[in-house]
């Protein structure tokens, strides 16, 4: 594979900058995942570096050097920090659980697949064209697709969230994939910090008409300038599939990596940072991550009705109260 990638997360006028992201590769497969901690509830910034750590500890188990299913390994692996999280509150006595939301991205082979929970975004751009980007699991996205078949009245804030991960249901995980890849294409996730503010048509426009070391910081500073005082937290993470070299955005090749090597930045916290695609490989310990997975699994066997296709949660979490991120 070969790919640039450049990350970047700003805190606005929050208290607190709980979002976090990062990326992790093998030879034959990468992950890009982005987590925006919840901050009305406890701990979000523990909700979303744990999402994340799961998620890359996963990824380090399975991809040798690749994932058999990439879309399962996604749904599994967002689930699996959805009961990280549950245990965490019931190992600290938490009145409540910490939450986020998740979006996560696979590269594998030529073929990108895709998974989120929540309202943070994934945005796929092929030269100048949005080809596919994530649909928000807030009663506002849901009103706005449903508002040519159904009259709508009441208009629901767009920070309500009838999922996430930490919450007392079963969480939605959409799942989409496998798309081809062609040279040149540009992958961006992101907080709702930056699309809460910038229309879909700027960030596409910014993403196909620069490098992403050029549109990735100017798109943020947007989001900043739009936001305000009152700004939420800002974080992106963008990569170009075979990408020519730049002295901005160096290119990320894997062909030389052997069958167990795993490079990570997702274990690394995230403050006020940009990274142009500097890579640290982490020397994680085995017994804790061995540890880790085996609470997973068993997390996951205690789970019942999991669905590999990331469809709706059944009839039973019906009544589960909306979620309000603040």
């Amino acid at each position: 594979m070969k790919f640039s990638v450049y990350q970047i997360s700003r805190k606005g006028g929050r208290e607190k900058n709980e979002d976090r992201m990062g990326y992790c590769y093998t030879r034959d497969s990468g992950l890009f995942a982005l987590a925006d901690g919840m901050g009305g509830h406890p701990e979000g910034e523990i909700a979303s570096q744990m999402a994340l750590q799961t998620m890359a500890a996963l990824f380090q188990r399975d991809a040798r050097p690749q994932l058999a299913d990439p879309l399962r390994f996604l749904h599994d692996a967002i689930l699996a920090g959805h009961h990280q999280l549950l245990r965490y509150a019931n190992e600290k006595g938490l009145m409540d659980t910490p939450r986020t939301t998740i979006v996560a991205c696979i590269l594998q082979g030529n073929t990108a697949y895709w998974a989120h929970c929540g309202d943070s975004r994934l945005y796929f751009v092929r030269g100048d064209k949005l080809i596919a980007r994530t649909r928000d699991h807030s009663y506002s996205e849901l009103q706005n697709t449903l508002s040519s078949v159904v009259p709508v009245a009441d208009r629901y804030n767009r920070n309500v969230l009838f999922t996430c991960l930490g919450s007392p249901g079963k969480p939605v995980v959409d799942t989409a994939g496998p798309l081809l890849l062609q040279q040149g294409d540009r992958i961006l996730l992101c907080s709702d910090g930056l699309w809460g503010t910038v229309e879909d048509e700027i960030i596409t426009t910014h993403l196909a008409s620069r490098t992403i070391s050029d549109a990735v910081p100017e798109l943020v500073e947007v989001a900043l300038r739009n936001g305000g005082a009152k700004c939420d937290n800002v974080t992106v993470i963008a990569m170009e599939w075979e990408s020519a070299t730049d002295e901005e955005t160096p290119s990320v090749r894997t062909d030389s990596l052997g069958e167990e090597v795993f490079a990570s930045t997702i274990q690394a916290s995230v403050g006020n940072s940009a990274s142009p695609g500097n890579v640290e490989v982490d020397e994680l310990d085995e017994a804790e991550i061995e540890r880790s997975i085996r609470e997973i699994n068993e997390a996951i066997r205690r789970s019942a009705g999991t669905s590999p296709t990331g469809a709706p949660a059944p009839a039973g979490n019906a009544g589960t109260p909306p979620t309000t991120k603040s």
